[in-house]
């Protein structure tokens, strides 16, 4: 093996001795041309001059060769005198370029590896405080009413009344965060199957205009459907895409904070796609925290939003429900002037609408 390296040529020590050669040659040649003397035009000096620059040439490779290797050497020493002692050992004796870039690239994965596992326990941190978070709030909601009724207070029927439908509504959001939790880990791990069928998406979107229009007038919201199209189907399952409308909505009826709030729901058919977007005139998202707004329990107004009572899953379970459609959804804001989310959805083909 030792013997192979050894004999191995080295093509830049070949170009450099090539050039050298090459400049040596020309001056003699270009020197043959002008002088006068018929010695240096001679059969025999030409013969001298080959073996010459051969000699040269041979000369010139292996001191190229020294002194790269030479270089090479103090370089590679330089570089491993401040890498870790767990990259280069003490048997790493006879080291390359080509062996340190190795080691180089596995000194690099380690540390990706190390930063991704940094990301993720900081990112299993934040999540576990998250729910943890959300999980104590009802709960404490519950204990401090049942001590109220337990101190006395179930003997005013009125207090009674109002205590127990307070208890009742903590009940129900905390049965709708592990509902919502128990639905995005069974899409994440496959376990729910979509029921696809046909079916006319501005109808749909109609249907939950009706389904949220108490909410819209308590905000002093209008809601309007805009469409090329009267009728407008889509292949997807129904029931899902009607979670996602519902909670598009009711995301944007909760940030309407202005007067005349509207939002406005597009429909348009493309080649292979229905687009479909979501849009208000709320107060809009900062740029910063766009990149997060899927991500589970990420709030863009925290203190506001636990106080509306949702379970901060919404657009997680959103984006879950169109990536099992092998769609995406984007999301587009101003902040302070609206924000915009658009997907689309799947055209039927001829052969299911017959």
């Amino acid at each position: 093996m030792k013997l192979k390296n050894s004999l191995k040529i080295n093509w830049l020590s070949i170009a450099s001795s090539f050039v050298l050669v090459a400049v040596f040659g020309a001056v003699v040649l270009m020197f043959q041309f002008y002088t006068d003397d018929a010695y240096f035009k001679t059969r025999d000096f030409n013969y001298f001059l080959i073996f010459t620059l051969a000699f040269l040439f041979i000369v010139n490779y292996f001191v190229m060769e020294f002194l790269f290797g030479f270089y090479s050497r103090n370089q590679i020493r330089r570089i491993t005198n401040i890498l870790p002692e767990d990259i280069i050992h003490d048997y790493d004796t006879d080291l390359g370029f080509k062996e340190l870039g190795e080691k180089m690239h596995e000194m690099n994965q380690k540390n990706a590896e190390i930063d991704l596992m940094k990301e993720m326990e900081d990112y299993r941190k934040e999540y576990i405080g998250n729910v943890s978070h959300e999980l104590k709030t009802p709960l404490f909601s519950i204990q401090g009413y049942i001590e109220t009724l337990r101190d006395g207070a179930v003997d005013n029927l009125n207090i009674r009344d109002k205590y127990l439908q307070r208890i009742d509504n903590s009940v129900e959001r905390l049965l709708n965060i592990v509902k919502d939790l128990d639905m995005i880990n069974r899409f994440e791990s496959g376990q729910i199957n979509l029921k696809f069928s046909i079916f006319d998406i501005n109808h749909l979107i109609q249907e939950i205009f009706d389904l949220l229009e108490m909410e819209a007038e308590r905000q002093s919201m209008t809601m309007q459907l805009q469409t090329t199209q009267s009728q407008l189907f889509v292949y997807a399952d129904k029931q899902k895409i009607s979670q996602v409308l519902i909670n598009l909505v009711s995301n944007a009826i909760k940030y309407a904070n202005r007067e005349e709030a509207q939002i406005i729901v597009s429909t348009r058919e493309g080649l292979q796609n229905i687009h479909i977007s979501v849009e208000d005139n709320g107060m809009g998202i900062k740029p910063e925290n766009l990149p997060r707004i899927f991500e589970r329990f990420y709030r863009v107004e925290s203190s506001r939003n636990r106080k509306e009572g949702g379970s901060g899953l919404g657009l997680a379970i959103v984006k879950h429900i169109l990536e099992a459609h092998k769609q995406t959804i984007v999301v587009e804001s101003v902040y302070l002037s609206g924000t915009k989310f658009k997907f689309k959805l799947a055209k039927p083909s001829l052969d299911k609408i017959r």
